[in-house]
């Protein structure tokens, strides 16, 4: 098993949520484009303004390391058109796969009209541009139950619009990383969320996200059926080491 093919390497931390100028932390973001292509992961994931210089670098080096981005991060709270401009923003500049953070809060207080319509506009333009679309859940804000009915509310949108062809292109993606929990509980691809995630998104591909943190950790979740793992710490998990890593 190549288990670099299923790691999303990530860094999404701001300049001041990292302690750094901007300066510094666009350093930050080259170096761990770099890493990407040096170690033959399967994408790369930083913030949208980031886009067009990991395209250009992997170009250079004529890797096929994919370059990812995050649509309205880390609230999912922006209205259809925002989500819809940094769509096509990121499109434009050459981004490969499009994490979205679903409106969830939205969905738990039971709007569940407009979730749907993000999901299906949002899920049109990326297929329309032959993109790769992720959903972000943010299941430590939800209940298991939440957990399902979200899940199902997804798969059951691309389903009732799309080709089966498209299905493996739209993921359920389980966390931001950045959710703060209560008492530091996990925030995100525990086994037990993963597992709901995968009962009741299938035949949409899950994403595990926030909390794998060990070669192990990933193992396990790639044996569980996800087809994507995101993480900050992509070297250290491929070459076995654990690592306390929240993302």
């Amino acid at each position: 098993m190549n288990i670099k093919q299923y790691l999303d390497s990530t860094y999404l931390k701001t300049a001041s949520q990292a302690g750094l100028s901007e300066a510094d932390n666009s350093v930050v973001v080259k170096n761990a484009i770099e890493e990407a292509i040096a170690e033959g992961f399967k994408l790369i994931m930083i913030r949208p303004e980031y886009v067009s210089l990991a395209k250009k670098m992997i170009m250079e080096a004529n890797s096929t390391v994919l370059v990812g981005t995050v649509i309205d991060f880390p609230e999912g709270k922006s209205d259809l058109e925002t989500k819809i401009k940094e769509a096509n923003e990121a499109i434009e500049n050459g981004a490969d796969d499009l994490d979205f953070v679903c409106n969830y809060e939205a969905f738990k207080n039971g709007d569940l009209a407009l979730v749907k319509n993000e999901i299906l506009i949002g899920t049109q333009i990326g297929l329309a541009h032959n993109k790769t679309i992720k959903w972000i859940i943010e299941t430590a804000a939800l209940t298991d139950k939440e957990i399902i009915q979200l899940s199902a509310l997804i798969k059951n949108v691309v389903i009732s619009n799309f080709k089966e062809e498209n299905y493996s292109s739209v993921f359920v993606k389980s966390s931001t990383g950045f959710f703060k929990t209560e008492n530091d509980l996990p925030n995100g691809a525990t086994v037990p969320v993963i597992i709901i995630m995968l009962e009741n998104a299938s035949p949409l591909p899950v994403k595990a996200a926030g909390g794998v943190r060990s070669y192990e950790d990933a193992i396990e979740m790639i044996r569980l059926g996800v087809k994507r793992i995101g993480t900050s710490a992509a070297k250290a998990i491929a070459n076995g080491e654990n690592t306390p890593n929240q993302y």
